[in-house]
């Protein structure tokens, strides 16, 4: 009989954390999946019925949900899903965080996550890669779906990509909004999504390309960039026609959905290397 896999989800906000859950359980070796999820963020509804069991948690509780993780017997985990930053704001922090923040530098998600990583390994917890059961969702190199993109319209998704490597290199943000060679927008703390309205207002509509790329050495245990339903829709709305990301660094989720919205609403999907 194959060995069961016991792995804990640290579960954000949207479609992500049900995603890996669906994931896992199509794999052929069994999973037990112990949900942490967090108040005001995790979408109950979607991902309980996937699951084994399920606690609930304020952003901060470090030491309760490795408690949790440990009284089910979790050896492994993974991080899925956003937490957004009001909450992140709005962060309580129990002792274990508080010690943990004490010894950190600079609290940016790099150095953040990787001592979270760090406290979860001294009690025999593995963080798992944010891609794992999920790698044919990555996004492929070429045009994935929309409208044919115009040779024009390449050159400002290669000037984006220049922008945004530099921009996350600085630990700034990973998403750029462009027009004809002109930077529209930059992501910042608040977000994917504000920086797209932004820079769909200032480009008002009209051959707007968004543009998100993976940091320099990224690591994808804590962070992964990734389309959804959720970023056609705020494209859409905003005026963004183009939509490019980094091949094989990007989880392309709700897949079918992606193509049918892109179709529909006349949103171009394309992929760089």
């Amino acid at each position: 009989m194959a060995t069961t896999r016991n792995i804990g989800i640290i579960a954000g906000n949207g479609v992500y954390p049900s995603t890996f859950a669906s994931s896992a359980r199509a794999q052929s070796q069994p999973v037990k999946l112990s949900v942490a999820a967090f108040e005001n963020e995790t979408d109950a509804a979607l991902i309980t019925p996937l699951v084994d069991s399920i606690e609930w948690f304020r952003v901060g509780q470090l030491g309760k949900l490795i408690r949790y993780f440990k009284s089910q017997g979790v050896t492994e985990a993974i991080m899925v899903g956003q937490i957004a930053p009001k909450n992140l704001f709005d962060l309580r922090p129990d002792m274990r965080l508080l010690f943990l923040l004490a010894k950190v530098k600079e609290r940016n998600a790099e150095s953040l996550f990787g001592a979270i990583a760090d406290e979860l390994q001294k009690d025999g917890i593995t963080l798992l890669p944010a891609t794992t059961f999920m790698e044919d969702l990555l996004a492929p190199e070429g045009h994935i779906c929309g409208p044919a993109l115009k040779t024009r319209a390449w050159d400002d998704v290669h000037f984006g990509q220049r922008i945004a490597k530099e921009s996350s290199r600085l630990d700034i943000g990973q998403t750029v909004v462009v027009r004809h060679g002109t930077v529209l927008a930059v992501e910042a703390f608040e977000g994917t999504n504000a920086c797209i309205k932004r820079g769909g207002e200032l480009g008002r509509g009209k051959a707007v390309t968004m543009v998100k790329v993976s940091k320099p050495n990224q690591d994808f245990r804590f962070d992964i960039p990734v389309i959804g339903a959720q970023t056609i829709l705020t494209c859409a709305e905003a005026g963004v026609g183009v939509i490019a990301v980094e091949a094989g660094k990007t989880l392309l989720l709700e897949k079918d959905r992606i193509a049918a919205l892109c179709k529909e609403k006349h949103i171009t999907l394309v992929a760089f290397a």
